[in-house]
């Protein structure tokens, strides 16, 4: 088997700059960027950083949009030999600050219109490494002398990806330079990505998805991608016609809005060769196939830590249900018991892996080392979730073991969640736990026991988290009860919570209609 080539993600935009400066590479809305020019762009933005004190090692925390500046930002960072760290642009409050602090950003570059969440949390004592916040703006206009790029090899940090948290604080993943491109080559052969394809994402530059497609994955298949800075259903076939997309890069429950909504004039005529979204029904792939005229990708499985587990080979096709085969190429992939021994045909088990090759998967927790050597038991990595494979190689997924929930594609912290509510007078106890969607993904719900003596209904239980969460965790669901199902140590079942699912005194927000701006 062919050692596959380590390198860095500043190696893959340099070699673009080379061999094809001009064309187009990232589109924003309109706003057509070249490789040459995002190079310029992340020149002049890595010296005004280094005029900061920024270096090797430092770490830059973005609260950005989709945007050509986040880009730049990202790029400039790693040119100074320092470690990018995107937050989810939702975040605020305790959310915002831990991710902050934990990280010890020296810089937070955000947006405008969200700095005030920013000037909200930092502050000496709360985030003691913080030393500027900037406006991209700021970063934009040659202010510095021009410096030469820091030395960056393969193994080298470029970014802290936090993960939503399920027993403690969301965590810092540390991802090589390495690591990113590898995950952008896997799934570039996985879509047989080809250099004239133009892929679609309204995917946020804050999770690794769009900055392994469409930043690096560009850099190293050719053509462009188009980033969108929020998805509608009624602009989605309209951005399509506009953008020439051939490949689309959505969530499932994206898709399942795309192919439910009525027919729309621009939806014929398109160039669409495939549409990429995890999870993807049996109903809505046929409607894709059908109805578009366009095939579908599904079959992959992949987290922060370790892509992609699971895909597709190039040619092969999926199972209804199955998450590809198991990738045996990058690592050696397999399905534990709870004594890590290897667990038959057809039988569930833990997913487990360990790489083939250096830097190809993330290098730890940050500033967590017990953490790391947990999910390193017996040198398996363990994801915490549960498959099961068929006599052809197929991956099925059966259920995860921790506790975090999965909304509209966002990780969300039972932990965090819960902390929040442990600050309201009249919650006494509660669990955060996940009940089925129709869309494919996790709703939220709140079971809580009230304080002795305290009123608080559901609806308005629900309106103070609402102002305290990030809109993607808003519960649908609240229910009050005198206690919650424990074990004999006391600690909640929240498996048992989760079967018992919506109940008679379960109030429904959706169903009362209670709306929330997103904001």
């Amino acid at each position: 088997m062919k050692i596959p080539v380590r390198t860095t993600i500043l190696a893959a935009l340099l070699s673009r700059v080379a061999s094809d400066p001009d064309s187009d590479y990232l589109d924003f809305h309109g706003d057509q960027w070249t490789a040459r020019r995002i190079e310029e762009a992340s020149k002049i933005a890595a010296a005004n950083l280094a005029a900061l004190g920024v270096g090797v090692g430092d770490r830059v925390a973005t609260l950005m949009e989709n945007s050509a500046e986040q880009v730049v930002t990202f790029f400039a960072t790693l040119r100074l030999g320092a470690v990018a760290v995107p937050i989810n642009t939702a975040y605020k409050g305790e959310f915002l600050r831990h991710q902050i602090a934990d990280s010890g950003a020296a810089v937070v570059v955000v947006h405008d219109e969200l700095r005030g969440r920013v000037t909200e949390v930092v502050g000496a004592q709360s985030t003691p490494d913080v030393r500027h916040i900037l406006e991209p703006g700021q970063l934009a206009t040659l202010g510095a002398p021009a410096l030469s790029d820091a030395e960056v090899g393969p193994s080298d940090l470029a970014c802290l990806i936090y993960t939503a948290g399920t027993t403690g604080p969301s965590k810092g993943c540390m991802l090589s330079h390495n690591y990113v491109v590898s995950m952008a080559g896997q799934i570039a052969r996985a879509w047989q990505r080809q250099p004239t394809d133009v892929v679609w994402t309204p995917l946020p530059l804050f999770h690794l998805n769009a900055i392994s497609i469409c930043v690096v994955g560009t850099l190293l298949s050719g053509g462009s991608a188009a980033i969108a800075r929020k998805f509608s259903v009624s602009g989605f076939w309209p951005e399509i016609k506009r953008t020439k997309a051939t490949v689309l890069s959505m969530l499932g429950s994206l898709a399942i809005l795309v192919a439910n909504a009525q027919d729309h004039p621009e939806m014929h005529g398109h160039q669409l060769r495939v549409c990429a979204a995890a999870p993807m029904p049996p109903d809505t792939d046929r409607i894709w196939r059908e109805r578009f005229g366009c095939a579908t990708f599904s079959g992959g499985f992949g987290l922060t830590e370790a892509s992609l587990l699971a895909a597709l080979p190039p040619g092969v096709e999926n199972k209804p249900g199955a998450a590809g085969m198991l990738n045996q190429i990058e690592f050696e992939t397999v399905l534990l018991d709870d004594k890590d021994s290897p667990v038959g045909v057809g039988e569930v088990g833990e997913i487990c892996a360990r790489p083939r090759y250096p830097d190809m998967m993330f290098a730890g927790y940050w500033n967590r080392p017990g953490d790391t050597v947990a999910v390193w038991r017996n040198l398996w990595y363990h994801t915490g979730d549960l498959a099961k494979v068929d006599a052809d190689g197929y991956l099925f997924f059966v259920d995860r073991k921790k506790d975090t929930l999965r909304r509209r594609g966002e990780n969300i912290s039972s932990f965090e969640m819960e902390k929040v509510l442990y600050g309201h007078d009249a919650v006494k106890d509660c669990a955060v736990h996940a009940v089925a969607s129709d869309m494919g993904e996790d709703d939220v719900k709140i079971t809580a026991v009230r304080n002795e003596g305290m009123a608080v209904d559901e609806e308005s239980l629900c309106r103070w988290v609402a102002e305290r969460v990030p809109y993607f965790a808003i519960p649908r669901y609240v229910e009050f009860r005198d206690d919650l199902p424990r074990n004999p140590v006391g600690r909640v079942l929240k498996y048992q919570l989760r079967d018992e699912g919506v109940t008679a005194q379960t109030w429904d927000r959706e169903a009362s209609g209670v709306e929330f701006e997103r904001k």
